[in-house]
């Protein structure tokens, strides 16, 4: 009988009660399995660690947040809410999140995570989607944190292997390196940064789950059409 991985980080699991309590598929208990939050004054995964003096000119102005939504998380969603719509679209929410090397985060991981937390399917997110956003960005930045041994700020090959194995999965090192010459710049000794990692397991899981779906006599493998194949492809990865 297989046993499936990927039950242990920001997306896994079931979810939670109410559409817009952490993450939407699950997420870990506070202070959980990956120890404390991250590091004061970290700069990946902005806005969710601390004001970044980016295109919003430092920290984010204050206010009163509306029931339900936490207070750094109205402020947040008022500064990146550049065009004052009420809503956040990609294209904002691109803007407002870095990296540790102070690179954005790529359109693909900022369109799964709106899409993630995009309850009206509009393309964009409420403050209370967007509060939601915050808490599993944060999860997923003490994740790699806790992935990144050397603190270099980025993922290495090493590192994506270990990861994946205390995540559950059982890939090879040759997957883990395709992985890495799809997503990283190219160097002699690649790595990835938070956004592409977020991007990397969201879709592994995806995968996954859709792969769970065909398995139901859990033994590892399924006989798949082509249609099926792409049926698969186009609805959890795209």
């Amino acid at each position: 009988m297989a046993a499936y991985p990927g039950q242990g980080f920001p997306g896994a699991g079931q979810p939670p009660a109410g559409p817009y309590s952490g993450a939407p598929y699950g997420h870990p208990p506070p202070g959980g399995p990956y120890g404390g939050g991250a590091a004061p004054g970290a700069p990946y995964g902005q806005p969710g660690g601390g004001p970044q003096p980016g295109p919003y000119g430092g920290a984010a102005p204050g206010g009163n947040a509306p029931p339900g939504v936490d207070p750094e998380a109205f402020s947040w969603f008022q500064a990146v809410d550049a065009d004052r719509s009420g809503y956040i679209s990609v294209k904002e929410l691109k803007q407002a999140l870095v990296n540790s090397n102070w690179s954005t985060f790529n359109d693909e991981t900022c369109l799964l995570m709106i899409n993630m937390f995009d309850k009206t399917r509009s393309g964009r997110i409420d403050m209370y989607g967007f509060s939601a956003l915050l808490r599993f960005i944060q999860q997923w930045k003490n994740l790699f944190q806790q992935y990144d041994r050397d603190q270099s700020g980025s993922i290495s090959f090493n590192e994506l292997q270990q990861a994946f194995s205390q995540m559950g999965y059982n890939l090879s090192p040759q997957f883990s390196q395709l992985l890495l010459a799809r997503y990283a710049p190219r160097s002699s000794n690649p790595s990835i940064q938070l956004d592409r990692f977020i991007q990397i397991c969201m879709q592994l899981q995806s995968t996954t789950d859709a792969f769970r779906e065909k398995d139901t006599g859990l033994v590892g493998n399924v006989r798949l059409s082509y249609e099926d194949f792409l049926t698969m492809v186009v609805t959890r990865m795209m």
